[in-house]
Formats: structure tokens, sequence, C-alpha cells
């Protein structure tokens, strides 16, 4: 995965508001409120929340209903998936005009920073999960560089892969090492 800080290409001038879901096209909303009325039979919402993303393919509610559907379904692989296109997109919404670290500021309050920052997040989150900790390693330093104040939380998951790497965490849960207490906020030691 390449998470340098190169945008993948022009920002689009509405990112902020789509983030909030504004200029989503009304099929598309008509779509995944559709989904989401039969989000218990997901054989029903997963082909309405594919059509309402085939409509908007880079439209920020697309691509949060898609990778919620996927996670809480839990089915990580797809949810990376759509987490690498947010990141994709993310970095587009930034235009080029960013270095990490971000501001506080743009950390707590920009939308397109907070998007980017929330996927990454996902993403590391999601490869943590799928065992691929080289990924998800590399995802957090990333994260890190670019939220130093941890607005994100991504701390917590930095934590859960240093537990892992210790061999205190497995994929069946904690072993019988009692785990580290956990921050709410924060990266810790450096």
């Amino acid at each position: 995965m390449n998470f340098d800080s190169r945008p993948a290409s022009d920002a689009s001038s509405d990112f902020e508001s789509g983030v909030l879901g504004a200029g989503l096209p009304a099929e598309a909303q008509a779509l995944i409120e559709a989904a989401g009325l039969c989000r218990s039979e997901p054989e029903r919402a997963e082909p309405l929340l594919l059509r309402a993303q085939a409509l908007a393919p880079e439209h920020p509610a697309t691509l949060i209903a898609l990778y919620r559907f996927y996670f809480y379904g839990h089915r990580l692989e797809l949810a990376r998936e759509v987490a690498t296109l947010a990141l994709k997109v993310g970095r587009a919404a930034l235009g080029g005009v960013w270095q990490a670290p971000f501001t506080d500021e743009q950390a707590r309050f920009d939308a397109s920073v907070r998007f980017y920052l929330f996927s990454l997040k996902g993403y590391a989150y999601l490869c943590l999960r799928l065992g691929d900790l080289m990924d998800g390693r590399q995802a957090l330093s990333i994260l890190r560089q670019m939220d130093p104040q941890d607005r994100v939380g991504g701390g917590v998951l930095a934590q859960v892969l240093a537990q892992a790497e210790a061999g205190e965490v497995d994929e069946d849960g904690p072993s019988t090492v009692p785990p580290q207490p956990m921050g709410h906020r924060g990266w810790g030691a450096p």
C-alpha cells in the first residue's frame, strides 16, 4: 500500500460538504437509505450499496456506507478494499497543499483531513485484524506523523500493535499475559 503524501488527483471543491452527504445523486442517496432499511438482510443490502457506489464511486457518503456495511458484516478484506479507495479519494481531496503533520486545528475541524485520517486509521485497524502487521505498522507510522496530537485515536491501535508484536494478543484475543492498560488518547512513548 502506498501511503505517500502526494495527491492521487485534483481535489473536488465540494468534498468538505460531500463528507456530510451533499452532492450525492438522489438515486444514490435513495439506494443507501433502502440498504439501511434491509441491513439485516445482507444479500439484499449489498447490491443496493454497490449500485449507489457505481453512481457516485468516489463520493464520501457511498464509501462510508459501503465500508460500514462490510466492516459490521465482518467482511474485513472487502472493508479494507473500500478503505484503500477512501485513502485515494482523501488524498485527492487534500489537493496536494498539505504536508505532515497536520495542524491540530486541521485534524479537529477540516473535513478533508479528518476523512483522510479516519480512512488511514480504518485501514490500519483492518490490517491488524487481518494479521497484516507490516502494513498496519506502516499505516500507523504515517498516521502518527500526520496526527501527532492523536485527534483520531490511532494511539490505541499502536498499543494493540505493540501488544501483538510482544505476543500478548493473538487472533483469538488476549493471551494469558494481562494486557497493558490503554490510554484513551495519545501515542505514548516515541
